[in-house]
């Protein structure tokens, strides 16, 4: 169920629709150097995907790091109420009924920070916290780049099309999404700054190589500080 895409980085991924095209989305899991399990975007938690969890370690935090990806978030709550709930800002306010334990930011939380990184991109509308696993060097991300171009459904890729999607992170809706081009210029750089080889992504086809290129082409329409 689980998909390796690096060592002790996995993923799974699920039917999701969003705004009614079917976008897909996906479950990122990097186990930490203690044997603990870091959780990125927790998708429908059900007894299969749990078995398969367990069997990779202790869930020991789980990261809600967009304003989109809350869900499935309580059912996680009560299966690992030991685990750190970490939410990205603004989402405590939108899900007032979840009891997260931390706020992300540019700051990582010490249960991961001896092997993740992570930057706050603001200037996004979503408000996501994107993360690194430098031992990997594997770029984590919810909605910081959609990749939909060779969706199985024949309207994804429709509405792919339309919004010229045609590779990581392209498209003239970006430039929506970006609500304070200078800041999200200088949240790019310091993303740049990575070494990055690979990005996992939520929604579509993954970046299995040459992922800061991709990166910077996404966003090279963003202006020079």
């Amino acid at each position: 169920m689980f998909e390796p895409v690096a060592p002790d980085v996995w993923t799974t991924a699920r039917p999701q629709r969003f705004w009614g095209v079917e976008t897909g989305t996906r479950t990122t899991v990097v186990r930490l150097r203690d044997g603990g399990l870091f959780v990125h975007c927790p998708v429908a938690l059900d007894r299969a995907l749990r078995a398969d969890l367990d069997e990779l370690g202790e869930v020991r935090a789980v990261a809600a790091s967009s304003l989109f990806h809350h869900l499935y978030v309580g059912d996680w709550m009560r299966a690992y109420p030991r685990a750190v709930f970490a939410a990205c800002p603004g989402l405590q306010d939108k899900r007032p009924d979840l009891n997260f334990s931390h706020t992300l930011s540019d700051t990582p939380h010490p249960a991961w920070a001896a092997e993740l990184e992570q930057v706050y991109f603001s200037a996004r509308f979503e408000r996501e916290v994107v993360f690194f696993h430098a031992a990997t060097r594997t770029m984590i991300c919810a909605d910081a780049l959609l990749n939909l171009r060779h969706h199985t459904s024949v309207k994804t890729r429709a509405a792919a099309l339309m919004m010229w999607n045609l590779g990581p992170g392209r498209g003239w809706m970006e430039r929506f999404a970006v609500k304070d081009w200078r800041r999200g210029r200088a949240e790019v750089d310091r993303l740049l700054e990575w070494d990055i080889e690979r990005i996992v992504l939520a929604h579509g086809d993954l970046v299995r190589a040459d992922g800061r290129r991709a990166l910077r082409d996404a966003y090279d329409w963003l202006p020079a500080r």
